[in-house]
C-alpha cells in the first residue's frame, strides 16, 4: 500500500503539471503536438528516474551544504545521456525540442523530488516516486499536446483526423494557445477530483451507515 501511494502521488494526487504546477517551461513551450509532449515527457522522466536512485544511494556521503550543487551533477549527467540519445536516434524530434532538453537540468520537478524525496528515502520508494512523477508528467504533457494538435493541425500523432475543411485554430500553436489550454485542463482535472472526492465521501458515510445499522 505504502508503494502504491508513492506512484499514485506523483501520478494523480500531487500531479506535477495539474497541482504543482512545476516544469512549466517545456509544458508551454513544446506541446503543440502530441509527438513532442510524448518526447519531453520520456526525456525528463528518464532523467529523473535515473537521477534519483543515484542521489538515494550516495545522500550519506553529500555533505549538506553543497548537496544541491551534487545534485546538479548528477542529474546534469543524465541529461546530456538523454541529449545525446535523442540527436542520435530520434534526430527530427530533438530538432524540434532544441534548447528544452538540456533545460530539463534545472527543471523544478526533478531538483525538487531529488531534494524532498530522493535525499530522505531507501532506493525502492525513491525508483517508485520517481516513476510515478515521470509518468505523470508525461501524460500531462500529452494531453496538452493532443488538445493543441486536434486544434491546430486537425490531427493526433500526426495522423489527419478531422477534414480538410476545419479551418485550423492557429492561436492553438502559439504561445498564447499553450495558456488557455493549461487553463482548460486545469480546470477540467480539478473538476475531477472534486467528482471523486464527493463520490468518496459518499461511499464511506454509505459504508458507515451500513455498518451502524448492522451492529
Amino acid at each position: 500500500m505504502r508503494y502504491m501511494n508513492d506512484f499514485m502521488r506523483g501520478f494523480w494526487k500531487e500531479h506535477p503539471i495539474f497541482v504543482l504546477v512545476l516544469g512549466m517551461c517545456p509544458t508551454l513551450a513544446v506541446t503543440n503536438t502530441a509527438v513532442n509532449g510524448l518526447a519531453m515527457g520520456l526525456a525528463t522522466s528518464f532523467v529523473l528516474i535515473t537521477s534519483g536512485p543515484i542521489i538515494s544511494l550516495v545522500k550519506g556521503f553529500i555533505p549538506r551544504n553543497i548537496r544541491i550543487p551534487c545534485y546538479i551533477v548528477v542529474i546534469a549527467t543524465f541529461v546530456t545521456v538523454a541529449d545525446y540519445m535523442l540527436n542520435a536516434f530520434w534526430n527530427d524530434i530533438h530538432h524540434l525540442l532544441g534548447l528544452f532538453v538540456p533545460l530539463i537540468v534545472v527543471n523544478c520537478l526533478i531538483l525538487g523530488r531529488a531534494e524532498a524525496f530522493s535525499s530522505k528515502n531507501n532506493l525502492t520508494r525513491t525508483i517508485i516516486d520517481d516513476i510515478g512523477y515521470g509518468f505523470g508528467f508525461t501524460w500531462g504533457l500529452i494531453m496538452l499536446g493532443i488538445v493543441r494538435e486536434i486544434l491546430g493541425f486537425g490531427s493526433i500523432f500526426g495522423v489527419q483526423i478531422l477534414s480538410e475543411s476545419f479551418s485550423n485554430w492557429i492561436i492553438m500553436l502559439l504561445p498564447s494557445g499553450a495558456f488557455l489550454t493549461l487553463g482548460l485542463m486545469l480546470g477540467i482535472y480539478n473538476k475531477v477530483v472534486m467528482v471523486l472526492n464527493n463520490r468518496g465521501k459518499v461511499e464511506h458515510v454509505h459504508e458507515s451507515s451500513q455498518k451502524t445499522a448492522a451492529g
